[in-house]
């Protein structure tokens, strides 16, 4: 077969060659961050399915749809996914974080009517990071209200987002991320056992690091990364490498966890509180009110009357009449 089957329309989607040598970049670069290496295989098998492939997987996706990659050889639902995304956007949000790439205002930047200087102070005002979280801000009027934001250039951002997400401009999405409510897809404790085996394995030393591009001009490797896996759910974990979290002085206590699976999920960030009745303790952001106290865990009950029975156990009788 024919490796290298260009798409019909070359100019506007990945021929095969380019979507293989993507899949491989993940494996290389995921087997070098100590994921799990049977993930690795899978993208090493996808990239050698879809570089002999005679048929252009991009003609596939456009008449059969992601249920028609999956018809292929060692294309699962994630590989779908991402091959999806690759066609439809032009890059691969989970390959810009492994390459320690990832830079918001220069995402941001790429859409309509919005240029560098615009970009970083969306960024900057409202911490957006990702198109679905601009498209929320469109939605909610929040990005109405970042100055130099008229009607005119929110149309052209409208527009410019509904062909990025092939959908219509006044279509009402289901989704938690465009309506801007707190992704809860996943348990909140899950999340919290994944930032607690970051922040672990980051101060131990034990973790791969990798050279961000954003405020490191010496491109030191300092920025750990974590890859896991919880209930067949693939994570990859990073301290927060945003100008708001450099400027707050938190580069070391915010952890970004991202779904690098089929279904996308997140991005969630972990911080510490700072006020009211969770301050100094580890709390998803957005989803505060499914955080518990740490008096109020069953960890730290244990944990309580352990110390509890230890101190009965050891406590002498007083003599009577005393």
């Amino acid at each position: 077969m024919n490796g290298s089957g260009k798409n019909d329309d070359s100019t506007t989607a990945p021929d095969n060659e380019h979507i293989a040598g993507v899949l491989e970049e993940v494996a290389d670069l995921l087997e070098a961050q100590g994921a799990n290496p049977f993930r690795v295989k899978a993208y090493r098998e996808g990239a050698a399915t879809v570089r002999s492939w005679e048929c252009p997987v991009a003609t596939i996706l456009q008449q059969q749809g992601p249920d028609g990659l999956e018809q292929l050889p060692g294309i699962g639902r994630s590989l779908a996914a991402a091959i999806e995304h690759l066609v439809r956007h032009g890059d691969l949000p989970m390959l810009v974080r492994l390459r320690g790439d990832h830079v918001p205002e220069r995402l941001l930047s790429s859409v309509a009517d919005i240029g560098p200087k615009l970009a970083e102070r969306i960024h900057h005002q409202l911490g957006i990071e990702t198109l679905t979280e601009l498209a929320a801000a469109e939605r909610d009027g929040r990005l109405s209200k970042v100055p130099g934001m008229g009607e005119k250039r929110l149309r052209a951002v409208r527009e410019s987002l509904a062909g990025r997400f092939h959908t219509s401009i006044a279509e009402p999405s289901s989704r938690a991320d465009i309506r801007h409510e707190p992704d809860r897809s996943v348990p909140v404790d899950e999340l919290l056992e994944i930032d607690d085996q970051y922040r672990r394995l980051a101060r131990q030393g034990r973790l791969p690091r990798i050279a961000p591009r954003r405020f490191n001009p010496t491109r030191e490797a300092w920025l750990p990364i974590l890859h896991t896996e919880r209930g067949g759910r693939h994570y990859t974990a990073l301290f927060s490498n945003t100008q708001r979290a450099h400027e707050a002085g938190t580069t070391q206590d915010w952890v970004v966890i991202y779904r690098d699976d089929d279904d996308h999920g997140g991005p969630w960030t972990v911080i510490t509180a700072q006020y009211g009745a969770m301050r100094g303790q580890r709390v998803v952001r957005g989803r505060e009110d499914e955080c518990r106290p740490a008096s109020d865990s069953p960890a730290s009950a244990e944990k309580a009357a352990s110390t509890n029975r230890g101190q009965q156990k050891h406590q002498q009788p007083l003599p009577f009449g005393d």
